[in-house]
């Protein structure tokens, strides 16, 4: 194998482990037809790679229900993704970016940049503890807290939360919710739901406007409850 083809496997090996810990964070193991969504690839590549990756220590395969990360494979993942979201925080906060735009270009460049690099913009930044899109960021050490795993599709109307975090891969989807104002940090009240399509009915704190949020869409927004 080329140097080339080992700089494209290592590429695609730290994809695979921060896919699977994306999808394995609230407790449930990371399904192939999940991974092969997730990745955009053919499930027939998705196998080869777990065996792959198994082989290697990285995860391991739980007949009928999924893969999940072993330690090490946790360990590897939270490096890659720190390495993604102290990108991000830095491309919005010196660069400029907009949170719709700083996903993207951190997938380019979260495999080229030393870990040395990332530390420094760490200090930089005073060492954030979330993303722009409200993720949090693991430390050095790889310490992070536990993920929220309720969503604004959870919350029963005449409810108020404060969004917490939005999932970052669209960014239409991300550029929407920022004309909206529905960013980490503001607080909604869900004011019905439609139970035909669970269509999510929300007004922002202080505004009387109604914005009504899909299924899918308030489906990726986490939230917490107000005082939590």
């Amino acid at each position: 194998m080329n140097d080339t083809a080992k700089h494209l496997l290592s590429h695609s090996v730290e994809d695979y482990l921060k896919a699977i810990y994306t999808l394995t964070e609230r407790g449930d193991p990371a399904s192939t037809s999940a991974l092969a969504k997730t990745l955009n690839v053919k499930p027939a590549s998705i196998t080869g790679m777990i065996k792959r990756l198994a082989s290697l220590g990285y995860l391991e395969h739980l007949p009928y229900k999924g893969v999940q990360l072993t330690e090490q494979g946790s360990e590897e993942a939270l490096r890659i993704i720190r390495r993604h979201r102290i990108l991000e925080t830095y491309l919005q906060k010196t660069l400029g970016y907009t949170w719709a735009e700083v996903h993207e270009e951190a997938e380019l460049l979260e495999h080229s940049v030393s870990d040395k690099l990332i530390d420094r913009m760490a200090k930089v930044l005073d060492d954030p503890t979330h993303d722009p899109h409200g993720s949090p960021i693991p430390t050095a050490a790889g310490e992070i807290p536990k993920a929220h795993s309720v969503t604004l599709l959870d919350i029963e109307p005449n409810k108020s939360v404060v969004i917490e975090s939005v999932q970052d891969e669209d960014p239409e989807k991300l550029q929407y919710l920022g004309e909206l104002g529905i960013t980490p940090g503001t607080q909604v009240q869900v004011v019905g739901r439609n139970s035909f399509d669970q269509l999510t009915t929300v007004t922002i704190f202080g505004s009387r406007a109604e914005q009504v949020l899909s299924r899918e869409l308030a489906g990726d927004i986490f939230v917490r409850m107000k005082g939590d």
